[in-house]
């Protein structure tokens, strides 16, 4: 990959990936807040200033690498995780559902806000700054897709996996929760041997199929 792609990738990738990120755990701790625990709020993390949730090398280095050695088809990174205080929650086990379901739902709500901002630069006429905000409304797209679709996976420490704790009785969610250690590890050999795209993209694929044939209305 040349170096001019190279910096027209990071311009195009740069705030939806940031966004995408720091949003995602903005939402944890809204939502955490909510069901009483303070935790967050007290550390400053419910915000949507994303320096408050930046991680150097999860929210910028490692999403952008692994964008770039993947040609543009895979994402993945963290920022600096929202503590959340299990106990604090009003009726733990049920609100933990709901909190970790907060950030996959913060990325669904991106991605149709950047197809919003896609239909609005496919209206105007073609020109240096339309034509831009067209490919950064596209990878907004596609950045919170992955993103969503990648948390909700079954595996802790991610959202599914803690949404399915929530789910399971308490003896099988104590069990399963033994798995989190494994978690990332887990994912890697995911990653690495591709299987995470067999999961992963039909489902992005037909999600942004969806969402483009709104734009296109």
């Amino acid at each position: 990959m040349d170096v001019s792609h190279l910096i027209q990738t990071f311009a195009v990738y740069a705030l939806p990936v940031l966004f995408a990120i720091t949003l995602h755990e903005a939402a944890h701790g809204y939502v955490a807040r909510h069901f009483g625990d303070m935790t967050a709020f007290a550390q400053g993390r419910v915000s949507l200033n994303p320096v408050r949730h930046i991680d150097p090398v999860g929210t910028i280095l490692v999403p952008l690498v692994i964008l770039l050695l993947s040609g543009g088809r895979f994402l993945f990174g963290w920022a600096k995780p929202v503590p959340v205080n299990y106990s604090a929650l009003r009726q733990p086990k049920r609100d933990m559902m709901w909190v970790a379901a907060a950030g996959p739902l913060s990325n669904l709500a991106m991605a149709l806000g950047w197809a919003v901002l896609l239909r609005l630069a496919l209206l105007l006429p073609a020109n240096f700054f339309s034509a831009p905000m067209a490919e950064m409304a596209t990878a907004g797209i596609l950045v919170n897709l992955v993103f969503m679709f990648l948390n909700l996976l079954p595996i802790l420490p991610l959202d599914g996996g803690r949404i399915t704790a929530s789910l399971l009785p308490s003896r099988m969610a104590w069990q399963y929760s033994k798995l989190e250690p494994w978690g990332l590890p887990i994912l890697l050999i995911l990653l690495v041997t591709n299987l995470l795209g067999v999961v992963l993209n039909p489902l992005i694929d037909l999600s942004s199929s969806l969402i483009r044939a709104f734009v296109l209305l």
